[in-house]
């Protein structure tokens, strides 16, 4: 027989050996036998009366220490791309620790807030950071929440501002933070949800005022774990870049290559200028140049910039401010194509016949200095013979050769007939205080097609050249519709006359088709909407499926690497296949890049819906806000979507939408059917389907929350038989929130 362990020993060996901590482990691993695997029992039993060891069943551990397997919550990614966790269960007094999780190329993309169930890995040392390995995501957030804090006797309340998010938190008085009533606050979730209660919440940061104009996107930021402030070391590197000499580059610097961008924009990273071709074996053909800043010198792998960059996966644009992927160092400088500055890119030179057809291309790392810096109008006003000071010398040398390849390769994508939606943008235009002066759509020139059509052509080029040099790529992947949305889209079509035929192979000449049936009619926008809703979500990843969108067999971002992460690794796959100098492997894709473009895909991905997401909730609350002083006056509109509970409506003025409650459509009962997408009333047998022209009037705004809720009048010109009740008195605030987390899960938007 062995001898007994000293408790020192014992509490060792049950922190160093967390797998094996049943009373049969400790007894194999120190040789117990007989009487003294009664003593050890006894100890144990004394070790968890004294608090030193906590018992779980059969097993035993140090009081504070964590099980092998365990519930984590994440916590969000380091600077150095690390992701981290925490325990959902921790009631030791000591800090609550942090976890470091080491993942596989098949475990889901984790973000911060989601849940899994995950497993402690042998520490690598007495100072190691504790690892875990995942096991599988149990649970997806929020353990976060944004809100507005309300105090009560018991403590307070936080009443969630997301749609999503049906109920209040509780908070007690030790987790205040010092929050106020009516402010806004970030809250964090402490401990796990039982039975039916409210879960427990501490107040981690207040916000400030939520009615504050600038509060609106910095409760998106916030509400959506959008990062928005840089590292040290990020900001020290970018501070340290300086601007690029020739040296081995190409000399673009007498290239006309100009931006076109919008007027609001804050950074210019492509430039583009075309010739004719003087080659005698392509009469009529055009030689376009599009260069775009070469992000990829002063962004290298692993270093903390490109972590961080990695982390943010892309610039997030607001109303009233944008969270840029790169410094500003980087971002509005050095990476920005500036008039008149020499500034590094990447080119490439395409060769279009007369038809608008690419036949040759190459690409190149140059240094180029642009003589002018446009906005679409200016440009567009050029073309159309109303140069201004800046665009007059440039009508000759720039402008026309411009426009003309561009109609060239205009008519061979409309030969191609990627598909043509027409969706118009909107533009909110804030006062220098933030708050909303007006709601308006913004102009569509021909400008826009230019730079459009000019830039898919280098991207289908960067395909093209990465596929045959056999290097790896991240390709942006849109794949064919789904049969069940391909059906309801039918449904749709059906209802306004319009035929979408089954039984073929779909491509995007069909789709056009049926929008080319609506083009001018009062049910155009409700059919371009429906086909978008019809469309999957593009993606990014090694594996090639094709665009489906553009009808395009194989399509890569380029572009746009000072706010896409996507774009920078095609650079540094270009870099390292083109064997740029002076050193491919500092600034091209390194073998562990390559080995990582799965995770890489599906990482970016997931940062790109983010910011969709943000940037939505973002219009949302503030379309509410510019409304919420009109409570009562009456808009006109079309039926955007049909549910079970509602109608969503979308204003022809702003193109706001809210919802107009089921409750409140008049004294009948109305059959939903999800086929055809239709209200049917039951004892008028009245129909309200998609894109149908009402007059509502609006019954409540809520700018915190981005929830409208309108009473409807009229529905193609008829009014509602029996009358409605209005929802302001009908529809509590709270019924209003639920409707939207239906909308959302319905995927109207």
């Amino acid at each position: 027989m062995s001898e007994l362990p000293t408790e020192t020993e014992l509490l060792a060996w049950l922190r160093d050996n967390p797998t094996q901590t049943t009373k049969r482990d400790i007894a194999r691993a120190f040789g117990l036998r007989g009487a003294a695997k009664i003593e050890l029992k006894q100890m144990l039993a004394r070790l968890a009366r004294e608090g030193r060891v906590e018992r779980r069943g059969k097993r035993a551990r140090p009081a504070g220490d964590l099980p092998p397997v365990l519930v984590l919550r994440v916590t969000g990614a380091d600077a150095d791309g690390d992701l981290w966790a925490e325990p959902v269960e921790w009631e030791a007094d000591a800090p609550l620790p942090r976890v470091r999780l080491v993942t596989r190329r098949d475990d889901p993309a984790l973000g911060a807030g989601d849940r899994l169930l995950g497993r402690l890995l042998a520490p690598e040392g007495p100072e190691a950071a504790l690892t875990a390995r995942v096991i599988r995501r149990i649970g997806m957030g929020p353990s976060r929440v944004i809100g507005i804090y309300h105090e009560s006797e018991s403590g307070g309340r936080v009443a969630a501002i997301d749609k999503k998010i049906d109920r209040d938190w509780r908070v007690e008085p030790g987790d205040r933070g010092g929050a106020r009533e009516g402010e806004l606050v970030e809250a964090e979730q402490v401990g796990s949800p039982r039975g039916h209660g409210l879960p427990r919440a501490r107040i981690i940061a207040r916000l400030g005022d939520p009615s504050a104009p600038k509060a609106v996107s910095l409760i998106a930021i916030h509400e959506h774990g959008i990062p928005d402030d840089f590292p040290d070391a990020a900001l020290a590197e970018a501070e340290a870049a300086r601007p690029v000499a020739l040296g081995r580059r190409e000399d673009l610097r007498a290239l006309p290559l100009v931006t076109i961008d919008p007027e609001d924009a804050r950074d210019h990273d492509d430039a583009v200028c075309a010739q004719g071709d003087d080659d005698p074996a392509n009469p009529g053909g055009h030689v376009v140049w599009v260069a775009i800043a070469d992000v990829a010198h002063y962004v290298t792998p692993g270093s903390a910039l490109d972590r961080e960059a990695r982390r943010r996966g892309n610039s997030t644009y607001f109303p009233d401010r944008v969270v840029p992927m790169l410094p500003e160092a980087l971002s509005a400088d050095l990476c920005s194509l500036i008039e008149g500055a020499d500034r590094p890119c990447v080119a490439v030179r395409m060769v279009l016949n007369a038809q608008g057809d690419k036949i040759a291309h190459r690409f190149t790392r140059g240094l180029m200095r642009s003589p002018a810096s446009l906005t679409y109008a200016q440009a567009q006003g050029a073309a159309d013979g109303r140069p201004d000071a800046a665009t007059e010398p440039l009508v000759e040398t720039v402008i026309r050769p411009l426009w003309a390849a561009w109609r060239a390769a205009h008519a061979a994508r409309d030969q191609r007939q990627p598909l043509n939606l027409d969706l118009p943008e909107r533009r909110i235009v804030l006062s220098d205080d933030g708050r909303v002066l007006s709601v308006n759509f913004r102009d569509r020139f021909d400008a826009h097609r230019v730079i459009e059509d000019f830039m898919i052509l280098a991207n289908v080029a960067a395909a093209e050249t990465l596929e045959k040099k056999r290097a790896r790529l991240l390709y942006r992947v849109h794949e064919e519709p789904s049969p069940e949305k391909l059906d309801a889209l039918r449904e749709t079509a059906q209802s306004v006359g319009q035929v979408l035929a089954k039984g073929q192979v779909l491509k995007t000449a069909h789709l056009n088709r049926l929008l080319d049936g609506v083009a001018g009619t009062e049910h155009a926008e409700m059919i371009n909407i429906s086909v978008l809703r019809a469309m999957t979500q593009a993606y990014y990843a090694p594996e090639n499926f094709g665009h489906f969108g553009l009808n395009l067999p194989r399509y890569g971002h380029f572009t746009s690497p000072i706010r896409r992460y996507a774009d920078l690794v095609l650079h540094r796959a270009l870099i390292r296949a083109e064997g740029w100098g002076p050193d491919p492997k500092k600034d091209g894709l390194t073998h562990d890049e390559e080995v990582a473009l799965p995770e890489t895909g599906e990482h970016i991905s997931m940062t790109e819906r983010r910011s969709m997401m943000a940037e939505r909730d973002t219009t949302d609350r503030y379309l509410a806000a510019y409304l919420a002083d009109r409570i009562g006056a009456e808009f006109e509109g079309r039926v955007a979507g049909v549910a079970r509970f509602g109608l969503f409506v979308k204003l022809d003025e702003t193109g706001a939408d809210g919802l107009i409650p089921i409750s409140s459509l008049g004294r009948e009962y109305f059959a939903y059917d999800a086929g055809t997408q239709t209200l049917t009333g039951e004892r008028t047998r009245r129909v309200i389907g998609l894109g149908a022209r009402v007059t509502v009037r609006l019954a409540e705004a809520v700018p915190v929350t981005g929830g409208l809720l309108f009473e409807l009048l009229t529905i193609d010109g008829r009014a509602m038989a029996g009358g409605g009740k209005s929802p302001v008195r009908g529809t509590p605030r709270r019924k209003l929130v639920k409707s939207r987390i239906r909308d959302r899960k319905s995927g109207r938007h």
